[in-house]
Order: C-alpha cells, then sequence, then structure tokens
C-alpha cells in the first residue's frame, strides 16, 4: 500500500512564498502530494503580486486565504517547508523540516516576485522528484 505524500509549507504572513510553492505543488504534482500551507502570523489577505506572479504561470491562487499555522498542520504532513519563519515552528520526531532560504515578496511589485516565484518553481519541481520519483512536465 502506498501513501500519498504531504508537505506544509509555513511562512509568517502564509501571504506570499507559501502559497505560491503550494499552488506550484497542486499544479505540478496534483493528486500525487497533498498540499497544505500557513502562516505563524497570517496577513488578512493573498499578496496581489504573488497573484498576478502566479497568474503569469497560468496557475490561479486567488481562492486561497492565509491560514494560522496549527500543531494539527504539522502533525498531518510528512515534510514541512519553512520560509522565513525561525522557530515558530512545532517539531515532531519522523517529519522532514527544510528551511527554504527566499527572499520575502511581501510590499514588493510583481518585478520583483518574479525571481523569488521562478526560485520556488526550481524547489517544487526538486521536490516532486524526490517525493513521487517522477519527473514534472506540466
Amino acid at each position: 500500500m502506498t501513501t500519498t505524500p504531504s508537505v506544509l509549507f509555513v511562512c509568517v504572513h502564509n501571504a506570499g512564498r507559501s502559497q505560491m510553492a503550494a499552488g506550484f505543488l497542486s499544479h505540478l504534482a496534483g493528486d500525487a502530494i497533498e498540499v497544505r500551507s500557513a502562516g505563524s502570523a497570517p496577513a488578512d489577505s493573498i499578496n496581489p503580486a504573488a497573484v498576478q506572479a502566479m497568474a503569469e504561470e497560468g496557475i490561479d491562487i486567488t481562492a486561497q486565504t492565509p491560514k494560522i499555522l496549527t500543531t494539527d498542520a504539522v502533525q498531518a504532513s510528512d515534510v514541512v517547508i519553512t520560509m522565513g519563519c525561525g522557530d515558530t515552528c512545532p517539531i515532531f520526531p519522523g517529519k522532514s523540516y527544510r528551511d527554504w532560504v527566499l527572499d520575502d515578496p511581501a510590499g514588493q511589485g510583481v518585478e520583483a516576485v518574479r525571481p523569488i516565484r521562478d526560485e520556488i518553481k526550481t524547489r517544487v519541481e526538486a521536490l516532486i522528484a524526490e517525493l513521487t520519483s517522477q519527473p514534472t512536465t506540466r
């Protein structure tokens, strides 16, 4: 029996980096990987520049809303990827923790967000290959 791997993306506001990463993972992996995202101090809404940058890639994240990081979300995930939230993420044995050092798109225009988006896409593609042993071809 195979189980679907699950990934939790965490950043402070859950409005930019983690939302873009979740959008790419959902789009590129489909149902092969369960996707969650959360923030240690969620914003009121998604960063409009992140929404625009993702739309340029054909991915609509407008329906997403920033969510608070919960212990349950961490416990339910196999891989927890933090993006600038420091030590606010609870640690549980048996989880794979990774820290992706990425610039914060908060307050940035879409021109500044595009390179962050592109770096996230590259990392998500590598993550998919690692978790599914399948190349991404979308």
